[in-house]
């Protein structure tokens, strides 16, 4: 990685977009993917820059150096003093000199779980650009819920914030998920030649993040992503307190933490089934 940043630009006049990779240091399949996109990629029309998130993570091989760089995107009245101080807070002031430059961002993720679905992240805004990526399934509401990326940076200054997460990072066909959505994300765009047919996909909306009142969450079993959750059922204690559901949904991110204030589990309820 010689460059944080690199410009395409096409013969035509065209739209402006956006390409991160690497905001979480150990999801590697979208650096890998622009290492093998880069060399020979050749752009019709507009400007895409492509981008390293947080080059020193990405460098060392972890998630982040001090704070998580997903959440530095939110209003300074948001931050703590110790987020401000941080490696990321300044990374993310830089990031958005490139942000502010484009009209649709596509920021490329993976999950630690081994049997991680992919899935989209995006608001309905993105909706004529997210039927053509590789996926078929679209999460919604994450803005409301677990602000402070990128995506929601894009779409609080009316543009267009899209997360792909491609999977487990440690599946070596996570790379290719994300190489073949940058292709069609710049396709989408307008930037090439779009030879893709729209997709079918699935919808969830979020509806709530837990957060942790102690510092010992503890789940009351394991949970698959997107797993349906039955209102009443007991997800961990938080502490000596039972954590149930109020109503049927589904729950994703479910984690055992040891910190009061940590991100414990998402809940959302489908929205619908597979449609075009």
């Amino acid at each position: 990685m010689t460059e944080e940043f690199i410009q395409f630009t096409g013969k035509e006049d065209g739209s402006t977009s956006i390409v991160l990779v690497g905001v979480h240091g150990d999801e590697v399949c979208g650096v890998r993917a622009l290492e093998l996109l880069l060399p020979t990629l050749a752009l019709e029309k507009g400007t895409v820059w492509f981008g390293y998130g947080n080059p020193r993570a990405i460098e060392k091989g972890v998630r982040y150096m001090e704070q998580n760089l997903n959440r530095m995107f939110k209003d300074d009245g948001s931050l703590s003093l110790k987020e401000k101080m941080s490696y990321e807070y300044g990374r993310a002031q830089y990031l958005k000199e490139y942000l502010d430059q484009a009209g649709a961002l596509l920021d490329v993720h993976a999950s630690f779980t081994p049997d991680s679905k992919p899935f989209l992240i995006c608001e309905q805004n993105a909706r004529g650009i997210t039927e053509y990526l590789p996926v078929d399934l679209v999460v919604s509401g994450f803005d409301g819920v677990q602000p402070g990326g990128t995506d929601c940076f894009m779409n609080r200054s009316g543009k267009i914030g899209i997360c792909i997460e491609c999977g487990y990072l440690g599946d070596p066909t996570s790379t290719q998920r994300a190489s073949d959505a940058i292709i069609a994300f710049l396709k989408a765009r307008g930037h090439m030649s779009n030879d893709i047919q729209p997709q079918t996909q699935s919808t969830i909306q979020m509806k709530e993040m837990y957060i942790t009142k102690t510092d010992r969450f503890t789940l009351s079993r394991s949970f698959v992503d997107f797993e349906e959750i039955l209102e009443g059922e007991v997800i961990g204690c938080d502490g000596f307190e039972e954590i149930r559901l109020q109503s049927n949904g589904i729950i994703l991110f479910a984690r055992d933490r040891n910190q009061k204030g940590d991100e414990a589990f998402l809940f959302g309820e489908k929205v619908s089934g597979p449609t075009k």
